[in-house]
């Protein structure tokens, strides 16, 4: 099981070739992936054609879905997001301190291509899937 971020997501919408996205296509029957709803609403805001959204929707609906945000979860999330700041280690969008929060509470690794994630890896405990190294 593991969550997939947008950051994955929109490239692999794009049709862009990167070592998370073809790590991604590799696992589509291998693992079960789960889609978080903020997840969701960030993947899906950024079509501008009907048809792409509509496409996209229901690629992402084959998955299953969660939900992400609880009252309990916001204030972990604050919490978390404050360790890394007393350290020297600013991270920038507060969606992403719910999805490590969330990885990290329910033991979910993430699989993301977004430096936020790096202080919640390295000071949280989140667990990170990284692209097999190409040789």
């Amino acid at each position: 099981m593991l969550l997939v971020d947008s950051t994955v997501w929109v490239d692999y919408f794009n049709g862009l070739r990167t070592p998370h996205t073809d790590y991604l296509d590799a696992l589509l029957d291998q693992d079960l992936i789960l889609v978080g709803d903020l997840i969701l609403a960030e993947v899906l805001q950024g079509f501008r054609e009907d048809a792409d959204f509509d496409t996209a929707r229901r690629a992402l609906a084959k998955f299953q879905q969660v939900q992400m945000v609880t009252p309990a979860l916001a204030l972990q999330s604050a919490r978390n997001h404050r360790l890394p700041r007393r350290r020297g280690v600013t991270v920038r969008k507060t969606i992403d301190s719910l999805i490590a929060t969330w990885c990290i509470e329910n033991g979910v690794p993430l699989l993301h291509n977004d430096r936020d994630f790096d202080a919640y890896e390295a000071h949280l405990g989140l667990r990170v899937l990284q692209p097999p190294q190409r040789i």
